[in-house]
């Protein structure tokens, strides 16, 4: 009978620990599988993120040929994706490579601009950057390595997403 509940207790625990791992604490839309994800570790508070190399939705491959594969980001709500050219981001970049964001809105809005709320773990004081004409193309830097929780608010839409920026 030992054996048997020793055996009971340690399935449980492996059921609980295996939804614990599933559990992140963000609503995210379910998304199509990719052609492949980035098994890159993530800090804790960009464990949610999905960094995804494959075919953008059809919604946000305006622009691509083909069967052209990009690294993006969908935000939270699936209002818009972020198409990193410049993959990985980096605060402190010395490659000569920009940290170059295609952001696509998921519908076509009229022209304004693009606000980008950032903070470092979700916390603490905001950087704001901005994106004149609306999502489109930008250079996003940060000021210091960590996950970056971004709110992202553009003409008639708002959307939250996760960033990496390494060190």
């Amino acid at each position: 009978m030992t054996a048997l509940l020793r055996r009971s207790a340690a399935v449980v625990l492996a059921a609980c620990a295996a939804l614990a791992a599933g559990c992140t604490g963000q609503d995210q839309p379910a998304a199509a599988p990719s052609a492949s994800t980035a098994a890159a570790p993530l800090p804790p508070g960009c464990a949610a993120t999905k960094i995804e190399t494959g075919r953008l939705p059809d919604w946000a491959d305006a622009g691509f040929s083909g069967d052209a594969v990009a690294t993006h980001v969908i935000g939270v709500r699936g209002e818009i994706a972020a198409v990193l050219f410049g993959h990985p981001l980096t605060y402190d970049r010395k490659d000569g490579v920009s940290n170059k964001i295609l952001w696509v809105s998921r519908e076509t809005t009229e022209p304004g601009t693009l606000t980008i709320t950032a903070r470092r773990d979700g916390t603490g004081e905001p950087v704001l950057r901005e994106v004149k004409g609306g999502p489109g193309p930008s250079i996003i830097d940060l000021p210091g390595a960590g996950c970056w929780r971004l709110e992202l608010s553009w003409p008639g839409h708002t959307d939250t997403m996760d960033l990496v920026y390494a060190g």
